[in-house]
């Protein structure tokens, strides 16, 4: 069978033809497929979040917000950090996100954009035209635990929480 030969009864619809051409799965003559920007902002920031190197998703207010939904019960938003436009056949990505501290940003760059890329064409069809990638902070190793012995006062300044003494020394 030569290499050239497309499998026409695939369940997945492709983004593009073989030959490079718009989407077509969209807009057909028995009708539109609209998605909404929710549905493609949360495909692609689940598909940031699989590269390894990305450690947390959205701008520091962004997340301080995400962090305060979590303490009290809600649920993290998969969409955090992303926003998109979306058009009958193509779409746009703009995503804010914190590298792990190591993680060569160009090469972590290079690979969110081609998982979003991907996930997006071949969940919604969708040409994907750019993906724009704003790190806006390193995180580095123990800032997690350090977060968590120290606390906001709320007026700028950090304050020490009582730790227990250890019981096995």
């Amino acid at each position: 069978m030569p290499d050239t030969m497309v499998n026409q009864t695939s369940a997945v619809p492709r983004a593009r033809t073989q030959e490079g051409g718009p989407a077509t799965s969209l807009v057909t003559d028995k009708g539109t497929t609209s998605i909404d920007d929710v549905v493609v902002a949360k495909i692609a920031g689940l598909a940031a979040r699989e590269v390894s190197g990305v450690h947390a998703m959205g701008g520091g207010a962004a997340r301080a917000l995400g962090n305060v939904r979590g303490m009290v019960g809600g649920e993290r938003s998969v969409a955090q950090g992303v926003s998109v436009e979306v058009g009958e056949r193509q779409a746009a990505v703009d995503m804010d996100l914190v590298a792990e501290y190591g993680t060569a940003i160009p090469d972590l760059a290079a690979a969110v954009r081609r998982n979003v890329i991907a996930a997006v064409e071949r969940m919604c069809g969708l040409e994907v035209t750019e993906v724009n990638i704003r790190v806006d902070d390193v995180h580095l190793p123990g800032q997690d635990r350090d977060r968590d012995r120290d606390r906001d006062r709320g007026d700028g300044r950090r304050e020490a929480i009582e730790q227990p003494e250890p019981r096995v020394q």
